[in-house]
């Protein structure tokens, strides 16, 4: 297993934006979240899509239009694209006041995807297929996994550092980790960081060839769980050093290279990310107020990440932990970043932590779940987990600055 450690400076949240299956922008998503612990009606109970034999898959779709992408960039016309315009619209008046005063090489983009435009590929070749030719539309710079960043600085005129990572489900908390150095090393004044995901067939098809795809909502960490659900979104984070209500305290990452699509049976890699987090932001576990999971729902991910957290806290676990892919479906490379803007919501708004929907499967390791108490104290730190194929495993440890070190509202 390899690991990294870096110092850095302190990475502040400037502010964020995010879209999934729950809403558009904060105020939605914090409804739709105080709607799940009153209701324990999910996203996922209303919207399915057909996979390639015509069997049924609850999906967490977006619903709604999405911004239009400019003529002038139609070769990037992708629905991966429009939903990080809608993302961008959220963060756009703070992101205005940093291009008034920075010059446009000092802000990078490190953005992660594991689809970009792959439905309008599939599109394109069922059309080709069918005998109607490629769609005048169709583009392949849509599907190129490079496409979300490129997209993004031509369309705001930037020209520091701008770059996708693609790691699986591990992506966008990647890209925090990459802004995070760019600060640090003073190749950028600040960084749009974030994700995006659309849903496609080659994704649903493909986790169902992979026998991880369930025909149910998911169910993390439940005796019946048996894989997961797709769902789509963006998030967006503008980073940069100066002081802000919320914080990037810390990043962990390792590499278990244990295997191409399951993880390490141990949870080896998981443990060590979260302790490189935890150590970074120069925290104890014991001073975690919430941990939200990977918490994928299929048979391997959540026993190895139960017996991780268990050997990380013990029988003394105070924080509670759950996975909010119940509620936005496993949005891939993009879920690192919305459910970092979770936790960040989480934070700002002093939320109860989303409630775990399912009794815990007794032959896990057992770790605490939340059952949606009321916190005994406003959130302060909370400890955000994505593992993906390979053993690529990142976990973020987002906070809030004491009261002494605030600067302005994220809100």
């Amino acid at each position: 297993m390899n690991t990294v450690m870096t110092r850095v400076s302190p990475c502040f949240i400037a502010d964020y934006g995010l879209i999934c299956a729950l809403g558009e922008g904060k105020t939605a998503v914090a409804a739709a979240l105080s709607r799940w612990q009153e209701s324990g009606i999910s996203p996922l109970d209303g919207e399915c899509q057909p996979l390639s034999d015509g069997r049924l898959t609850p999906v967490g779709r977006v619903k709604g239009a999405l911004p239009s992408v400019p003529q002038a960039l139609s070769a990037y016309d992708s629905r991966n694209n429009r939903l990080l315009l809608a993302a961008l619209a959220q963060i756009r008046p703070g992101l205005d006041a940093l291009m008034a005063r920075l010059a446009q090489d000092r802000i990078a983009i490190v953005l992660g995807t594991s689809t970009s435009g792959i439905a309008e590929a599939e599109r394109a070749v069922a059309a080709w297929q069918g005998g109607e030719g490629i769609p005048a539309g169709f583009d392949y710079r849509q599907q190129e996994l490079g496409s979300p960043s490129d997209f993004l600085a031509r369309h705001l005129a930037l020209t520091g550092p701008a770059y996708t990572l693609s790691t699986a489900c591990s992506s966008s908390a990647r890209a925090f980790i990459s802004g995070q150095r760019l600060l640090a090393t003073g190749l950028a004044d600040a960084v749009i960081v974030g994700g995006v995901d659309s849903l496609c067939g080659l994704t649903l098809n493909g986790f169902d060839s992979l026998e991880s795809l369930s025909l149910s909502r998911c169910r993390p960490f439940g005796a019946e769980r048996c894989g997961i659900n797709i769902g789509e979104g963006a998030a967006l984070f503008l980073l940069t050093r100066e002081r802000a209500v919320l914080a990037l305290l810390g990043a962990g990452e390792s590499s278990d290279a244990w295997h191409v699509s399951a993880p390490h049976p141990e949870g080896l890699g998981a443990e060590a990310a979260m302790r490189m987090a935890l150590r970074q932001g120069g925290v104890t576990p014991g001073e975690l107020d919430y941990i939200n999971l990977h918490g994928t729902a299929t048979r391997l991910n959540d026993e190895m990440e139960s017996l991780a957290l268990a050997r990380l806290f013990g029988a003394a676990q105070s924080a509670p932990a759950s996975s909010s892919k119940m509620l936005t479906g496993h949005t891939l490379g993009a879920a690192g970043a919305i459910e970092a803007a979770i936790c960040c919501l989480l934070l700002a708004r002093e939320m109860a932590p989303p409630r775990q929907g399912e009794a815990q499967d007794p032959a896990l390791a057992p770790i605490r779940l939340a059952r949606g108490d009321v916190p005994a104290r406003p959130l302060a730190r909370v400890l955000s987990n994505s593992f993906a194929f390979g053993g690529n495993n990142v976990s973020l440890l987002l906070g809030r600055v004491p009261a002494r070190e605030e600067g302005a509202s994220h809100e």
